[in-house]
């Protein structure tokens, strides 16, 4: 038989593409708005909300108006200054025109028109043009109103007036391409908590936010700023004093804003933004924050006697303990670390922030010697609470290393030490946790059986915690440490797999779970190593033919293809231990055949109150959240 052969193509300057325009947002979407996902359809309102924003921070706006649409569009108002409408002088075009087309540009560039933005990423209402089916644009400016429409990216028709106009201001109406979007439906609770935040963000300003699906409306207007956003957030808790403590400052071009209140409780939520934007990941301004609150705190304990000499100090997780902060700071030219800005790069921030934290912190403490009281013996109690957690982790350390290697006893490991492939299942009880460990790859995939519910976190110090057998158990296993010990390059599974029964027991044990990762190891969350199982409700099977069945939906799905119920077998899985090693494996544990969900957290303030709320010590919130939310039940298992 004569062998092919199969040359490879040229690859001269024919093969080089030039993707000219905005085809090359449509080509790679993700690398403009991080993904093409629900997180990346959001983005698109994000950035034409952000040039209303833009427009406040330059004092020239005070009204915005998002609207969702029943034809899947949304449209953005606002009474700002209107986008420019005269010929460029270079492009010779319509500026609008510019603006919309062509990537870099804008006047976000220009410090004369705009002071501070959240801009300068080459990503904006061009980038949101590009992956529109359709983008209509009204501009009110120079007492016209002119109107032009786009698909997908490119004019329709010239810029034209379409009427008189005796106000300004931009409006934006954008239907998003399903052709290169994987999900092209707003989430309404996603839209209003952002606007909600922008409000708080932006004191001055008025958010009205109305979605014609449900026929419903709300208006965000905080006049006490960043300070109402913090009494927003510990909305739950008890807090030890009122208000918050506001500090504004500026030092240089960098403007600095704090507001900071302490609660009763043992977990910190420090929320930052750099020109309103949300760096989940902080950056130089968050180091310089902690750095400030640090030494004010501790010269002030000093001044007071709480603490003597050098030797004793309260450490930063001390003075954190209970803390509930805001930081928003607005920037020249922020460098952002990553296409989704969620990590501040300036590295002369951390030295403002820090200034201007101590000398505005230490000012307040003078003047409200019972709030000082308040705060440092709160930090004294926890560094307290430091020190037998220290013993605490000695004793875990040593118990550890005298068992051997330092893992837990109940720990199934893996063969593989590469943590990039490991898995590691934590499941519920012995009986599945024997079933988990007969029917996984041995290889890659290890397994910790937990048996009960570990401790509440949400309620608990951390030498308390360490006291804890399955949390000690865990810490061991996934390797990383905890607080401001963590170390993620110590991780020993890149995959933590929460693997829990589908019933109210194995909801709660997720949810502990889950609170302890959020307040203790946030980075395992925050790098997405954290992982949710989905295992089957049904085994549904006619004669020589099955199907598992993840939901009641599915269910019904699969009877209806099956012709009815006749010689129908259904089995119902209310828990892990009740499938065999193979049935589990082969539907919740083997790659390519399961579905995991991967835990993220998208809004660090919701995910906040809601752990607040659900596992804090306050029931009426609970109550309250409960009463409001019963209705949004689909799974009761009584």
């Amino acid at each position: 038989m004569a062998q092919e052969t199969v040359s490879a193509p040229a690859y001269d300057a024919s093969s080089i593409q030039v993707l000219e325009g905005l085809s090359a947002v449509r080509r790679r979407p993700g690398m403009y708005i991080g993904s093409t996902d629900a997180r990346g359809l959001h983005h698109l309102v994000w950035e034409v909300v952000e040039n209303s924003i833009d427009e406040v921070l330059a004092g020239a706006c005070t009204h915005i108006e998002v609207t969702l649409h029943a034809d899947g569009s949304c449209t953005v108002k606002d009474n700002g200054r209107g986008i420019p409408v005269e010929e460029h002088p270079k492009y010779h075009k319509p500026t609008l025109e510019i603006v919309m087309t062509v990537l870099h540009a804008g006047s976000k560039f220009d410090r004369n028109v705009y002071k501070v933005s959240g801009g300068l990423h080459g990503v904006g209402v061009h980038v949101v043009n590009a992956l529109s089916e359709w983008f209509e644009i009204r501009v009110r400016r120079n007492g016209h109103e002119y109107f032009q429409r786009y698909e997908r990216g490119a004019p329709v028709d010239p810029l034209k007036i379409v009427g008189p106009s005796d106000t300004t201001g931009t409006e934006a109406r954008f239907k998003p391409d399903s052709t290169v979007l994987e999900t092209v439906v707003f989430e309404k609770e996603t839209v209003e908590r952002r606007l909600k935040e922008l409000s708080f963000l932006n004191a001055g300003v008025t958010i009205g936010f109305r979605d014609e699906r449900d026929d419903t409306a709300v208006t965000f207007h905080h006049a006490g700023g960043v300070a109402e956003y913090v009494e927003d957030l510990n909305a739950s808790s008890n807090a030890l004093f009122r208000p918050p403590i506001y500090l504004h400052a500026k030092r240089d071009t960098t403007d600095v804003e704090l507001a900071l209140q302490y609660n009763d409780g043992y977990n910190e939520t420090t929320l930052a933004f750099v020109n309103n934007i949300n760096t989940v990941d902080g950056g130089s301004h968050v180091v310089g924050l902690r750095a400030a609150l640090t030494r004010t705190l501790n010269d002030y304990a000093r001044k007071r006697g709480f603490v003597k000499g050098d030797k004793e100090s309260l450490t930063g997780e001390d003075v954190r303990e209970g803390l509930t902060a805001v930081l928003s700071i607005k920037v020249l030219e922020p460098q952002f670390e990553g296409q989704t800005k969620a990590r501040l790069g300036n590295s002369e921030v951390k030295g403002q922030v820090e200034s201007a934290v101590n000398e505005k912190l230490a000012e307040f403490l003078e003047e409200h010697p019972a709030v000082g009281q308040a705060l440092i013996s709160k930090a004294v109690q926890a560094a307290q609470a430091r020190e037998a957690a220290r013993k605490a982790r000695e004793l875990t350390r040593r118990k550890g290393l005298l068992e051997g290697g330092g893992l837990p006893g109940k720990l199934a490991d893996c063969h593989s030490r590469d943590p990039a492939v490991c898995e590691l299942f934590l499941v519920e009880g012995d009986s599945a946790g024997g079933t988990a460990k007969q029917g996984r790859d041995r290889e890659f995939q290890a397994v910790l059986p937990l048996r009960g519910k570990i401790l509440n976190v949400e309620k608990a110090r951390l030498d308390k915690m360490l006291q804890n057998e399955h949390i000690r158990a865990l810490i061991m296993a996934i390797g990383i440490g905890i607080g401001d010990e963590t170390d993620i390059t110590r991780l020993r599974y890149h995959k933590i797999i929460l693997m829990t029964d589908a019933d109210v027991d194995g909801s709660h044990i997720r949810t502990l779970l889950l609170t302890l990762f959020y307040r203790k190891m946030p980075l395992l969350i925050s790098e997405g190593h954290v992982f949710i199982a989905q295992a089957p409700l049904y085994r549904i099977q006619k004669g020589q033919k099955f199907h598992w069945a993840y939901s009641d939906e599915e269910r019904d799905q699969v009877l209806q293809e099956f012709g009815g119920m006749k010689g129908v077998v259904i089995q119902r899985y209310k828990g892990l231990g009740e499938m065999n090693a193979g049935q589990l494996a082969d539907t919740t544990m083997r790659p390519g055949a399961r579905t995991l969900l991967r835990v993220t957290v998208d809004d660090a303030a919701r995910a906040n109150m809601l752990f607040q709320v659900l596992m804090g010590e306050e029931v009426e919130p609970r109550r309250a959240y409960i009463q409001e939310h019963a209705v949004e039940v689909t799974n009761l298992d009584i």
